[in-house]
């Protein structure tokens, strides 16, 4: 009796952590970071369920990708995506950065700056593959251009985005070099 109520026991135990962790990742959004509340977020690629949470907890009006087409195929993420924003009035803007020149150009930062300068466009998702640097610079961007903030500020901001990793001196040197208050 006490051996089949152990078993249970568990049994049970096991059940309750497997649906735990499969909840937990479920609904876990990867490489997913806020900017600023309501403004800003970024994240790796969603995906499924990852959507609905993205609009109801976060109210994510405007989607940047900035993946390049080659990367579109990957796993076919850009379909469900475009169907999802679309079904949900999400906008959906692509701004493709390159993976390996990952510093957004002069028109880049403008367009990204006068997205998140038209409030109608807030909040704003921008994401990539996964733990993005071609994310981080755009944000950089924004920080330091469109919020003023000091590049050390923006540094610290950044240095989170990348989970911790430090930032190369490339990387520092763009951020020292964005002017501030460009938009408005």
């Amino acid at each position: 009796m006490r051996k089949n109520k152990l078993i249970r026991t568990i049994i049970t135990v096991v059940v309750l952590i497997t649906v735990v962790v499969l909840l937990v990742q479920h609904f876990h959004i990867r490489y997913f970071h806020t900017v600023e509340p309501e403004v800003l977020y970024t994240s790796g690629q969603p995906r499924g369920m990852d959507y609905p949470r993205l609009l109801y907890r976060y109210h994510i009006a405007t989607i940047v990708n900035v993946r390049m087409a080659p990367e579109h195929r990957e796993r076919n993420w850009r379909s469900e995506e475009i169907v999802w924003a679309r079904s949900n009035a999400v906008r959906y803007i692509e701004m493709p950065i390159d993976r390996d020149k990952y510093f957004p150009d002069q028109q880049t930062q403008q367009q990204f700056l006068a997205i998140m300068a038209d409030k109608d466009n807030l909040s704003v998702l921008v994401h990539g593959s996964g733990d993005d640097r071609r994310v981080a610079m755009l944000v950089a961007v924004w920080l330091r251009r469109g919020q003023g903030q000091t590049s050390e500020q923006t540094i610290g901001v950044i240095e989170k985005i990348i989970d911790g990793g430090l930032l190369t001196q490339e990387e520092v040197k763009f951020i020292n070099g964005l002017t501030q208050q460009v938009s408005q």
